[in-house]
């Protein structure tokens, strides 16, 4: 049972990898410290706490949002997803494995919000969403997910050690796995 709500504080029920949770938070806290500091899910990181950094991003209805700048209230009945629920069971999700393989990593404080945005800039080119560098906006097929087009979109997540190389190389791999299980998908469901 939720506790009670007041005119400063609201009992919520927030949606986590699938899992329910009921709190009663401030009205001002951020769905980051909601996830840190009151469901102990410390995977997402506070990096600069003002949305420019990335390291605190997270899927929210599946698309990517710096939770540091996202209010825990507004968050309750969407589905939210942390570093700690994109793998399926055992099995790292294909970007974690890629990002594992190919050290798109140093110190890894950034990774987590890395790799929960590049889950995201995957499916938004998958779904033919431009970016800044996408030479032919109108054109109804996705452009190919070059360096360039995965720098751009990946810009909002920094990396104070410089990982970036190993960063596009672990994006790229990872819509790779993407399209080859999109495929096998679209296979499936014809046969």
């Amino acid at each position: 049972m939720a506790p009670a709500s007041s005119s400063t504080s609201s009992s919520i029920t927030l949606n986590i990898n699938g899992e329910k949770h009921h709190l009663s938070v401030d009205h001002r806290t951020t769905l980051l410290d909601a996830l840190r500091e009151r469901l102990d899910l410390t995977g997402t990181k506070k990096g600069c706490d003002q949305g420019q950094c990335g390291a605190c991003t997270v899927l929210v209805d599946r698309r990517r949002v710096v939770s540091c700048l996202n209010l825990a209230v507004a968050a309750e009945g969407r589905e939210i997803t942390t570093i700690e629920g994109v793998a399926e069971g055992e099995d790292l999700h294909p970007v974690q494995q890629a990002f594992l393989d190919l050290d798109g990593y140093q110190c890894g404080y950034c990774t987590p919000g890395q790799i929960c945005s590049a889950i995201a800039v995957i499916e938004e080119h998958a779904a033919g969403w431009p970016s800044a560098v996408t030479e032919d906006v109108g054109s109804p097929v996705p452009p190919p997910l070059t360096p360039d087009e995965i720098r751009e979109r990946m810009s909002g997540n920094l990396c104070r050690c410089g990982a970036y190389v190993s960063i596009v190389q672990a994006v790229s791999r990872g819509a790779e796995a993407h399209g080859e299980a999109r495929t096998a998908t679209a296979e499936e469901a014809a046969a």
